[in-house]
């Protein structure tokens, strides 16, 4: 096994990992809405769920959940097919391959909750769940809820009041509440957009093109 390729297993691993305990932790130790304090006012463990998509945005509907579902297992075997890609080839930058890594684990670590904690959990709605119950899961396959519970209520206060619409009305940032999978995908994701002038090199395209224009000849 090459030294990228043990990388990519690495980081992906690790993710899933620390993604999947922290949410079998959350599942079966604390009810929906329950949190704890961890730092000042400005951290929590806050247990919630959602139906949809990264850091609690919803995507509605019975059917619009099914899509959804199926749309991130075609998109995580897109992104598996992408990181393959990239670790045949040489010139490709490590940066790189720990970024479609982290966005692959990331992907992967909500797939499992949105296909299989319907069947592995009973709700958590006043109660602690239970892992594989008796009486069956909340939901079908295909139809779980996303673990979040990470918060970070960095700063509240009021919009100023000259502005149009909002003005007065409360705020707070960062109110959404993520987890361990959404923190690598958008890790991975900033992390390309930012350093793509190193990850991309032309110069070392433009190398490996010519090394394979000269084996064909």
């Amino acid at each position: 096994m090459d030294r990228k390729t043990t990388i990519a297993l690495v980081v992906s691993l690790g993710v899933i990992v620390i993604d999947q305990w922290s949410k079998f932790w959350v599942k079966t130790t604390m009810y929906l809405g329950q949190e704890y304090k961890i730092a000042g006012n400005w951290f929590y463990i806050h247990f919630t769920e959602n139906n949809g998509m990264a850091f609690g945005m919803e995507f509605a509907g019975e059917y619009g959940k099914l899509f959804l579902t199926s749309f991130r297992v075609v998109a995580v075997f897109g992104i598996l097919y992408y990181l393959i890609y990239l670790l045949k080839r040489k010139e490709t930058h490590s940066g790189l391959i720990v970024c479609m890594s982290l966005i692959f684990a990331g992907a992967l670590g909500n797939i499992v909750d949105s296909v299989f904690y319907g069947v592995w959990f009973n709700d958590s709605y006043h109660q602690i769940a239970s892992f594989m119950p008796e009486a069956g899961g909340y939901s079908n396959l295909m139809y779980g809820k996303v673990v979040d519970m990470l918060y970070f209520p960095l700063m509240s206060g009021s919009y100023p009041e000259w502005l149009p619409i909002v003005g007065g009305d409360p705020f707070m940032f960062f109110r959404p509440v993520f987890n361990i999978a959404d923190t690598a995908i958008s890790t991975g994701v900033i992390s390309v957009a930012v350093f793509q002038n190193k990850f991309y090199d032309k110069k070392e395209e433009e190398k490996e093109t010519a090394a394979k224009e000269t084996e064909e000849k």
